[in-house]
């Protein structure tokens, strides 16, 4: 295998790895919601079409994904400092706190997958967690 070859395997692995931890979680929110709270907790308080972009998703997918999310309470609509004529979207405290949660239960659902690694093994998957943080950019709160 070449080294493209495993960077793509590894690629695959994490998204499989997502899906059986939303399976694991029995979460019935959607991946897109906690994208989006992530993002803005990352990047700040963003207009639609730049949440849209960050998020790769259609603008009017967001649009709905914003509606839904805003209703719930997790998200809150404000007026952009820079031009009082745009909105901004920002995530509520309450959205914070759903994000801290839903992370906090995916190291539960997914512990015992994992429970029989050693020191050995632990001390691989930290590794490659923090080449994989410094590679894309991670912010200081995913580490």
């Amino acid at each position: 295998m070449t080294d493209h070859d495993e960077i793509l395997r590894l690629l695959l692995a994490a998204h499989t790895l997502t899906r059986v931890a939303a399976l694991d979680t029995a979460s019935d929110a959607p991946s897109a919601q906690w994208r989006t709270l992530t993002l803005l907790r990352d990047h700040g308080p963003q207009r639609l079409g730049d949440l849209a972009h960050l998020s790769r998703v259609s603008q009017p997918g967001m649009t709905r994904l914003v509606r839904q999310m805003v209703q719930a309470g997790l998200l809150a609509r404000t007026t952009d400092p820079a031009d009082s004529r745009a909105t901004v979207l920002a995530a509520t405290p309450e959205g914070l706190d759903a994000l801290d949660q839903w992370r906090h239960d995916l190291g539960v659902a997914l512990a015992p997958r994992f429970a029989d690694l050693d020191d050995q093994e632990w001390t691989s998957l930290r590794r490659a967690a923090r080449i994989l943080e410094d590679r894309i950019g991670a912010t200081k709160e995913d580490k």
